[in-house]
């Protein structure tokens, strides 16, 4: 059977919290009974974006992480409120946290590893993100969150599951939090944007007496003696190596071009890291 699951591409999302605008605008005041109690005016994201800034200098970028309810096929919530039915996961995927079965379980915002659930204090039941599970039942082909998007940064697929695996393989799609195995629904492309770290700087070398950037020299990423990655540097002698692991430490940096020469670098990785210019010697 076919099931939804959303793909959130990081290097996509500028911030521009349309996503996050059309939720409140669907819920806020709207009560969608068998589905969502209306959401709070103030307080509640349920799509909540979170910033990543990385590096230093001129080589620094941001990336943006729109988070929500996972959906998750072995979901916590479930095996603590699934029993009397005040979460209950539909055949399509999508999870529903009842709005009357569950008023007063305030437990079940806890159970949530992600921080995705949501109480409202007023009318005492909590809350998520339900996919627009009520526009989906009516023909919608796209949630609000991802109809509205720009940029094209959340998608939503509705697919098998074997169809899904091997999108997620091809295309090298994350889950966030993969260790806690709850089987997420929600997929990220570009994780490494915000979760992983760089090694960057600038090659230059002395051109006709002059300092300048070199295009086109040849730059070695190694580890413990190891070759990871090559690249090439561009017009303005930059390079980058990233999705590297955080806090991964000591990497070696070599650079090479065949009319000015070569010179070496050290890094140690705990953010990502901008070794401003290095200098070709012959």
């Amino acid at each position: 059977m076919s099931k939804w699951n959303m793909i959130v591409d990081v290097a996509r999302c500028e911030n521009c919290h349309n996503c996050t605008l059309s939720v409140k605008d669907e819920h806020i005041d709207n009560d969608f009974p068998g589905y969502a109690a209306p959401q709070p005016p103030h307080g509640h994201e349920w799509i909540k974006i979170t910033r990543q800034v990385r590096g230093s200098e001129h080589m620094v970028d941001t990336a943006y992480l729109p988070t929500m309810c996972n959906h998750c096929d072995d979901a916590p919530c479930l095996k603590a409120g699934g029993a009397d039915g005040a979460v209950r996961k539909r055949d399509d995927g999508i999870m529903i946290i009842d709005p009357e079965k569950a008023k007063g379980r305030r437990d079940l915002v806890d159970s949530c590893p992600y921080g995705a659930i949501w109480w409202n204090e007023e009318l005492e039941v909590p809350q998520i993100w339900i996919f627009d599970a009520h526009l989906l039942d009516k023909g919608w082909t796209q949630p609000r969150a991802s109809q509205c998007c720009p940029t094209g940064a959340l998608r939503a697929v509705k697919v098998e599951d074997g169809e899904m695996q091997a999108l997620a393989k091809e295309e090298g799609l994350e889950v966030l939090k993969p260790e806690l195995a709850t089987k997420p629904r929600v997929y990220y492309r570009n994780l490494h944007r915000f979760d992983k770290a760089f090694v960057g700087g600038a090659i230059i070398a002395d051109v006709n007496g002059e300092t300048d950037c070199i295009e086109g020299a040849q730059v070695t990423l190694s580890k413990d003696g190891n070759e990871i990655a090559q690249t090439e540097t561009d017009v303005f002698g930059d390079f980058k190596f990233d999705a590297l692991p955080a806090g991964s430490g000591g990497y070696e940096i070599s650079a090479t071009h065949p009319q000015f020469g070569r010179c070496r670098a050290r890094a140690e990785l705990g953010d990502s890291v901008y070794l401003g210019e290095l200098k070709l010697e012959a």
